[in-house]
């Protein structure tokens, strides 16, 4: 393989960011790593995604602790991949709570993925022996749950597929900050292996019909006006649209994957070649469109043996 495979090259640490979005919503990030939201009500705490492992939910609870002492109770998962979910543990929470899709998709794929992530990013699952197996949920919804912190409204809303067929948002409507998990990034490259690219700028719409005040993506740092987050919604559409539409094109014309992965690299790296992320996610991503574009309709699933042969066809 003439890349080194997915992120094995990414070692660097990122430096840490805990913003402070209201009195009842924090931003943790680390410069394009994977985010997670924290939701402090009157008497308790909800995390939203929880890190790779226990031990790097540590700092994570390091943080909040720094602003409050109340338990944390709740755990969301916006979707399955296991760098969003392995965590959970280490909250000891009272509640982890999931869509149904996405508990569909634990079972029917989460040993493999998790097999998957660990090998993809080597980083990114410090200490893998604390995780006691996969994150299930002990509470699941369909379409649209809401949860009362107190005298804090959250929504828990399924609002369409695109990552992933199970996407979850976080929607605190009095305060009008969202939390959207992978459905929006900034400044760092949609993971597109799971998605439906079709179904993806429809959700999009959907979120940006709530007129969200603020967002936390699932990368990058945290948006804290509207215009920030126009420019994440548009940045997340703009790539998905144009990759996918470069991927149609190549199958129109009768080229195969790996000449459809050459020149769709080619054409979105001048534009998104600095995003994080950037030369991980293509060969994923162009295979989905690929896939998308011919013969499966849904998201086959990736094994670490999928992983590596893909790379090799794309990449080698």
């Amino acid at each position: 393989m003439s890349k080194n495979f997915a992120s094995h090259a990414d070692l660097d640490e990122k430096t840490v960011s805990f913003d402070k979005l209201s009195d009842n919503a924090y931003a943790y990030t680390a410069e394009g790593d994977p985010n997670t939201g924290v939701v402090i009500g009157d008497d308790a705490v909800m995390v939203i995604d929880t890190q790779a492992t226990p031990v790097m939910a540590q700092d994570v609870i390091r943080r909040i602790r720094e602003v409050t002492d109340k338990p944390i109770r709740h755990v969301v998962l916006s979707h399955y991949h296991a760098v969003r979910v392995l965590g959970a543990s280490g909250y000891a929470p009272e509640q982890i709570i999931a869509s149904e899709d996405t508990r569909d998709l634990i079972v029917e794929r989460g040993e493999a993925d998790m097999a998957s992530e660990i090998g993809r990013f080597p980083r990114l699952f410090r200490a893998v022996e604390s995780v006691p197996g996969l994150t299930w949920p002990t509470i699941t919804f369909r379409g649209h749950m809401t949860m009362w912190l107190g005298a804090l409204e959250v929504q828990l809303l399924q609002l369409g597929r695109g990552h992933s067929k199970g996407d979850t948002v976080v929607w605190l409507p009095q305060q009008k900050i969202l939390f959207s998990g992978d459905l929006v990034e900034y400044g760092a490259t949609p993971y597109c292996g799971d998605a439906y690219f079709t179904d993806w700028p429809a959700t999009l719409d959907a979120l940006a019909a709530l007129k969200p005040e603020k967002l936390v993506p699932g990368r990058g740092a945290a948006l804290t006006t509207a215009e920030q987050v126009q420019e994440g919604l548009r940045g997340t559409r703009a790539f998905t649209a144009e990759l996918f539409a470069l991927v149609k094109q190549g199958v129109a014309e009768g080229k195969d994957l790996r000449a459809i992965y050459k020149d769709t690299y080619a054409a979105l790296k001048p534009k998104f070649g600095h995003w994080v992320i950037f030369d991980h996610c293509m060969p994923f991503n162009v295979t989905r469109a690929y896939d998308e574009a011919t013969q499966y309709p849904a998201p086959r699933i990736w094994t670490a043996e999928r992983d590596l042969e893909m790379w090799r066809q794309l990449e080698g």
